[in-house]
């Protein structure tokens, strides 16, 4: 950059967390206090939150934009996951950034994601303003915690201008900040008073003509493609004439028919735009995440965005079942690919990929959180689809050898349960690398397990631990294939006919295993109804009716007490299924069933399998 100059009339800051240590919380406080609404005006907590999903389980899953206004100064506020497997949304909104506000939690500070995310903004050059968030918590301790941010920092590398960051002490949900924790609380003005002192004016050259990054898409039934990014260099005006430059550098052609802004929540149409500031460009057909817009006259591209490569893939297709279409609206292939195509634009993460079977397909992503989301988002939309279970993704390295991807795992839990937990780990060729006991009846203890040994763990866990088990991943990277070892001890009941679930079978079932029916429900041939005690799967008749005979009453039906079925969700069908498995997932239901429905085709597979293993 030949003669670089400061809008000083902008800043664009990114707010990064672990999950759930109050960065929503904060953004709405934020509002409050930035004058987007009224003092009278009703509003909801966790605005930002505009997915159900996200309202529901408390997390953000996509990154979002909005702006706030102090002293004449326009902020823009980009609010990002706390997930590592939506790592995507993280880095397209770190691109619009020039500083991060980094909220940790005073009592469990920094955690796996704190570290994921940190690192990213560290290696964007973001000027970091950190923030010792709940402190009024009775087991807060902000002063070990900032001693641990410190050690982080250090150990990734940051350098000494990037450890001279500013601090400051919050309670989110009361919507006060404190340069020193003994101050008084009052409001977020140091917080502010911080942000614009530390973070700098978005650099621009006032000689480049207008470029613009495009950092992520929306969508308009009335503007159709809308785009979103940042201008780096130059301004735009609505209407102007401009280029898209695309993956394959050629330029497409474009006029821009609205130009908006973000002005709190909501998006404002402006005349023009200055230098820093993000905005949405409405007039583009096609357009994709990583593009450079820019003038006609100077087609330059910037760098395109890069993200880290999937480490996790999955099978989407067709629902197969013989209860195909009695609960989804959407059941075609074609219409699945087009969802997944859709996914695939604004989602810079995830890929899509065609597979020899023309109603499958492949989409491969961070890790199985993001694929439970993904398909969630479309059994609400009315898709029924059938999924295999999620499967790491393997590479070779220059001598051919296997290399599978790495997680490091932190577990926080009671004393007691350390020993079931490494027992457990170790099975899944899991290794311990750190302990810390503090004395306090928990340890901290941190492993390097292969990716494919979590896949299915996290309710294990749960249950190991009694509920009160903390468990986070971080992905380590990519080391040599550790062995094998089975992804699940038990088997599964299979039913080997259709009608409806009986409570008299039922009952008679229950001595082998765990049960996912209840009486009534519909059951076919090749569905899973239940657990096996043993590693095998058996076939079993869930439909079958106790026959009468003049010496048996049928009354005496009302005294079978059946035990609770095991709920399955869609994240547990999903750590469950074995690789011969799939999930059929509807609006209305979620099912388990072999791939392969019919017995005696699995009994054929089998026998040849057999026949084909070394030593027959």
């Amino acid at each position: 950059m030949k003669s670089s100059v400061r809008n000083e009339n902008l800043r664009n800051i990114a707010i990064i967390a672990h999950v759930d240590h109050g960065k929503t919380t904060l953004v709405d406080a934020l509002f409050r206090q930035g004058g987007v609404f009224r003092a009278d005006q009703q509003m909801d907590d966790r605005v930002m939150d505009s997915m159900d999903l996200e309202r529901e389980r408390g997390i953000t899953i996509s990154a979002k934009n909005c702006a706030v206004s102090w002293n004449g100064v326009k902020i823009n506020i980009i609010d990002t996951p706390g997930h590592a497997d939506f790592g995507g949304e993280v880095e397209r909104a770190l691109s619009m950034a020039d500083g991060a506000i980094l909220l940790v939690d005073s009592a469990e500070g920094p955690l796996p994601q704190t570290r994921f995310v940190l690192r990213k903004a560290l290696a964007a050059g973001l000027k970091i303003i950190v923030v010792v968030n709940k402190i009024d918590r009775k087991d807060a301790r902000p002063q070990e915690v900032l001693n641990e941010i410190y050690d982080l920092f250090i150990d990734l590398d940051a350098d000494e201008e990037q450890l001279e960051f500013p601090v400051l002490y919050a309670i989110g949900r009361d919507g006060v900040a404190m340069r020193n924790i003994d101050d008084e609380r009052k409001d977020l003005s140091p917080l502010f008073e911080t942000l614009l002192e530390t973070v700098p004016g978005p650099a621009y050259d006032p000689e480049e003509p207008f470029q613009m990054l495009v950092s992520d898409l929306d969508y308009s039934d009335y503007l159709g493609r809308l785009a979103v990014g940042r201008i780096v260099h130059g301004t735009v005006q609505s209407k102007d004439a401009l280029v898209c430059v695309n993956a394959q550098n050629v330029p497409v052609p474009l006029r821009v028919t609205r130009l908006q802004a973000y002005q709190g929540l909501r998006l404002v149409e402006i005349d023009s735009a200055q230098p820093g500031d993000i905005v949405v460009l409405a007039g583009l057909e096609d357009v994709s995440i990583g593009d450079t817009i820019c003038n006609r006259d100077n087609v330059r591209a910037l760098p395109r965005l890069r993200v880290d490569e999937p480490t996790v893939s999955m099978r989407f297709g067709i629902n197969t079942s013989p209860l195909a279409g009695r609960e989804g609206k959407i059941v075609q292939a074609r219409k699945i690919r087009e969802r997944l195509d859709r996914e695939a634009l604004t989602n810079v993460a995830v890929r899509i990929e065609d597979s020899e079977d023309r109603d499958c397909f492949i989409v491969k992503g961070r890790g199985e959180f993001q694929m439970a989301i993904l398909i969630e988002t479309m059994r609400r939309e009315g898709f029924e689809l059938c999924v295999s279970r999620p499967e790491v993704i393997f590479k070779k390295d220059e001598n051919g050898n296997l290399l599978e991807p790495i997680e490091q795992l932190y577990v926080d839990c009671d004393e007691t349960f350390m020993g079931v937990v490494t027992e457990k780990l170790a099975q899944r060729k899991g290794r311990m690398v750190n302990c810390v006991n503090n004395g306090t009846g928990r340890v901290r203890i941190e492993f390097s397990v292969p990716s494919r040994g979590i896949i299915g763990y996290r309710d294990e866990f749960l249950t190991d631990t009694k509920g009160t088990g903390i468990m986070n991943s971080l992905l380590a990277g990519y080391e040599p294939y550790r062995g094998d070892f089975p992804s699940r001890f038990t088997g599964s009941l299979v039913s080997d006919r259709a009608g409806n679930a009986v409570a008299y079978a039922l009952f008679n079932l229950e001595p082998r295993g765990q049960l996912f029916v209840v009486p009534g429900d519909p059951v076919y041939e090749g569905m899973i109804v239940g657990e096996h005690n043993r590693d095998n799967d058996i076939d079993v008749n869930p439909t079958k009716e106790k026959h009468l005979t003049n010496l048996r009453a049928s009354g005496h039906d009302e005294a079978i007490i059946l035990t609770p079925v095991r709920q399955m969700t869609l994240e547990k069908a999903l750590h469950f299924v074995r690789e011969d498995e799939q999930v059929e997932v509807t609006p209305v239901s979620i099912r388990l069933r072999k791939t392969e429905l019919s017995a005696f085709k699995r009994y054929q597979a089998a026998g040849k399998k057999k026949l084909a293993s070394p030593g027959k």
